[in-house]
């Protein structure tokens, strides 16, 4: 069995927190791609996302942006558009868990690029 960093448990439980039937409702689509961007963020300056995964998160979390500007564009959200988006979003939740705890690491000596 591996051991658990800190980073690891902290986005563990964070990703259990926001993978829960309630906290999807209760969280609004923004305030989500807001806590996934910065579990990403935090990810990537510890060093436990690499650069190329983060990319890819992002590039998922700005997909999920457009559809839902897609979805509002006739002024709102319907219940099966909001269900879209919520899978959409554990979809992600899951991704970003899967990329911090996959053992790929950027070395602690090499210097972190990009963004």
């Amino acid at each position: 069995m591996t051991k658990m960093t800190p980073t690891t448990k902290t986005l563990l439980a964070v990703t259990l927190v926001l993978a829960g039937a309630g906290s999807a409702l209760a969280h609004s689509n923004e305030a989500r791609l807001d806590e996934q961007a910065q579990l990403i963020e935090q990810g990537r300056r510890q060093g436990s996302i690499t650069w190329r995964e983060g990319r890819e998160l992002r590039k998922e979390q700005r997909e999920i942006a457009e559809v839902k500007a897609t979805f509002e564009s006739d002024g709102h959200l319907s219940r099966s558009e909001k269900k879209i988006l919520f899978k959409m979003q554990d979809a992600a939740d899951q991704r970003i868990e899967s990329e911090a705890n996959d053992n790929l690491h950027r070395a602690s000596w090499l210097p972190r690029f990009g963004r």
